[in-house]
């Protein structure tokens, strides 16, 4: 693949670049269904979390940047781009548009801040089946209707920094790969393997599945028969998935009635709940310690 530069001025009309107005004129969701029924697009933000989705093999469809940043950029991406070709289903001779302009152009123009001047546009990947990921993992995390994607950017990163293994996303849980998860996940979502059990799947299904691949199912609630993190046979489990629930209503009833754990965390001025994210922290620290 080469690099294709491509300056933008305060004068240029967007629809000129269609690719670069996808940026700015396309929300997430319509990103995520663009090629249908192929697999869809998403946008990446700044040049680390770019770096580890490329090196994620995810493949590269354009790049908008600030001018100055163009050329440094361009060669840290490149070697990672060319390790990954064999992955973009022989595309080796396209040319990638690099859309180029100052700061303020830009911020103008689109409405939009640039984080750490760069973004890039990228093409999905196919998800993996449930069982086929999970199967020979020991410490899993579900996210189960966690709806906010700064929350499951934080928890991925926790996860992926305190040896969570892989991660399942339950119900409506927000996209991974949605610009302010990964942003907040710093690429993390590109670190740890994830997969999705599809809105189709009920609680009951999953918690069935995860059973069925040796798993015992540790539902974070409250509840009279919770225990505490603290409980030693949680560590002593040979293969243990961690479940997190939505942020204002938590668990279904079912999950928590099927899971063979209900665990909270201990807190004191009555206080008796935790964000999702720090609670995974808190969580994913004692049972992987």
């Amino acid at each position: 693949m080469n690099f294709q530069y491509m300056k933008i001025n305060k004068s240029d009309n967007i629809p000129r670049f269609p690719e670069f107005e996808l940026y700015f004129s396309s929300n997430e969701s319509q990103l995520l269904h663009y090629y249908e029924p192929e697999l869809g697009l998403f946008v990446v933000e700044s040049p680390m979390v770019i770096e580890r989705a490329l090196a994620a093999g995810y493949e590269p469809v354009s790049f908008v940047m600030i001018d100055s940043l163009a050329d440094e950029m361009c060669k840290r991406f490149d070697t990672l781009i060319h390790t990954s070709e064999e992955a973009y289903n022989n595309s080796n001779s396209k040319n990638i548009p690099v859309y180029l302009a100052d700061y303020d152009t830009l911020a103008e123009m689109t409405g939009v801040n640039i984080t750490r001047g760069v973004l890039s546009l990228m093409k999905r990947k196919m998800l993996p089946d449930m069982s086929e990921l999970l199967k020979d993992y020991k410490r899993i995390a579900v996210f189960d209707d966690v709806e906010n994607p700064t929350n499951v950017g934080a928890m991925f990163r926790s996860a992926a920094a305190l040896g969570i293994e892989a991660v399942l996303l339950a119900g409506s849980s927000s996209d991974p790969l949605y610009r302010r998860a990964s942003r907040v996940s710093v690429g993390t979502v590109f670190s740890i393997p994830w997969t999705k059990t599809g809105k189709r799947i009920t609680d009951s299904e999953y918690i069935n599945t995860l059973h069925s691949l040796g798993f015992k199912t540790a539902a974070m609630a409250l509840s009279d028969n919770s225990v505490s993190i603290r409980d030693e046979r949680l560590k002593k489990e040979e293969k243990l998935a961690i479940i997190l629930g939505n942020e204002g209503f938590g668990l279904s009833d079912t999950v928590i009635s099927e899971s063979d754990y209900v665990v909270k965390i201990p807190m004191k001025h009555n206080v008796d709940s935790l964000n999702v994210a720090a609670a995974s922290s808190i969580v994913f620290w004692e049972l992987m310690s």
